[in-house]
């Protein structure tokens, strides 16, 4: 997993309450399990003017001009700017990995589903909340081109290019494993030593277990 220390980035402006986790990512796109090649169908609904699915390329269909991530002054964002309960809806982790995928590192937003935002957590993708009119204030902000903010995991600080700074709480755990870079499985393997001690000792006592 790739750790998460400090990101400055493009942000990008998503002002929708209530984005639910089909509209992140849709159910005909959940066929595969690999975490990666979702990125092109993100926000797929919003972003497409035609029907998309796995065996259709992105680049044959007609973007919705419209749509803000279709917006070339935001391309290459890695920051997402959020309504409230954002994630809401069934539970996918696709959600998570295709904002990975496109290239997002964090979503800031006032709150969101509770599977969607443990879901980020195991993937190295940092959820972020904020008060509500810390949001409000960094909508209006966001605006300007090339806005960029800075978040800073260790300090626990989303920074403006104007100097501000909000502050986030995280739980401390959460907060260790993102920044060494571990999901649970590094976590388990942090371990291996004593996981091939206890084999080999039951071996030993139980033998019949390992025939």
């Amino acid at each position: 997993m790739q750790a998460f220390t400090q990101v400055t980035g493009l942000t990008l402006p998503l002002d929708r309450a209530n984005v639910d986790t089909d509209a992140i990512i849709p159910k005909q796109y959940l066929k595969s399990i690999k975490r990666s090649g979702f990125g092109p169908f993100l926000f797929d609904d919003w972003r497409y003017l035609d029907a998309g699915d796995l065996d259709i390329d992105p680049a044959t269909r007609r973007p919705n001009p419209e749509f803000v991530l279709n917006q070339p002054r935001y391309k290459g964002a890695s920051v997402l700017l959020a309504r409230e309960n954002f994630g809401c809806g069934s539970s996918r982790e696709h959600a998570v990995w295709a904002l990975s995928d496109y290239g997002f590192r964090t979503v800031i937003a006032p709150s969101f589903a509770d599977i969607f935002f443990n879901n980020s957590f195991k993937t190295g993708f940092l959820p972020i909340v904020l008060k509500d009119e810390e949001i409000d204030a960094l909508f209006v902000e966001a605006q300007a081109e090339g806005y960029r903010l800075t978040v800073d995991l260790p300090e626990q600080t989303v920074r403006t290019p104007g100097g501000k700074s909000f502050r986030f709480d995280i739980d401390p755990f959460r907060k260790d494993c993102l920044v060494r870079g571990l999901d649970e499985i590094g976590l388990t393997l942090q371990r291996s030593e004593a996981i091939r001690a206890y084999e080999a000792r039951r071996k030993q006592e139980a033998p019949w277990l390992f025939a």
